[in-house]
């Protein structure tokens, strides 16, 4: 007995439910890293201006260090005093030697609060560090 018979099924063509499928998640996963990507640059924080300043892009794997006025060190949304930032930079150059660590500072931060978080960076031996401006022209004090 023959219970399959002489006809063959149709072959199957290109479905286009799984590829909406798909794509919609990859549209998920997109936006949902975009906004984890402004949410770092949200903080409190006014940048200065500075004329040759230019909005590139930021690099993988790059840590930001927000300074607050208050001297206050954010990183990935976590206020961080002296001991912790220096271990955290430690551990980083540790696990990924040349990491790029960019510094968000306010333009009313003390220049020493500045100072003191470049201090840490250099012990522990980061040596890829770029500073947040926008772009613009910043009036110069006693100036109109």
């Amino acid at each position: 007995m023959n219970f399959r018979g002489k006809h063959k099924p149709d072959p199957v063509g290109f479905q286009i439910a799984p590829m909406i499928d798909v794509v919609f998640l990859l549209l998920c996963f997109f936006v949902t890293s975009q906004v984890f990507t402004q949410w770092e640059s949200e903080i409190d924080i006014a940048l200065p201006t500075a004329r040759t300043a230019e909005f590139n892009r930021r690099l993988p794997g790059e840590i930001i260090l927000n300074i607050r006025v208050s001297g206050e060190v954010a990183v990935s949304g976590r206020v961080l005093n002296e001991t912790e930032l220096g271990t955290l930079l430690d551990r980083l150059v540790k696990l990924f030697p040349g990491q790029p660590v960019l510094i968000r500072a306010d333009r009313e931060t003390p220049y020493a609060h500045v100072i003191r978080v470049l201090d840490l960076c250099r012990k522990s031996e980061i040596w890829n560090i770029s500073f947040a401006t926008l772009p613009g022209e910043e009036p110069v004090k006693g100036t109109p």
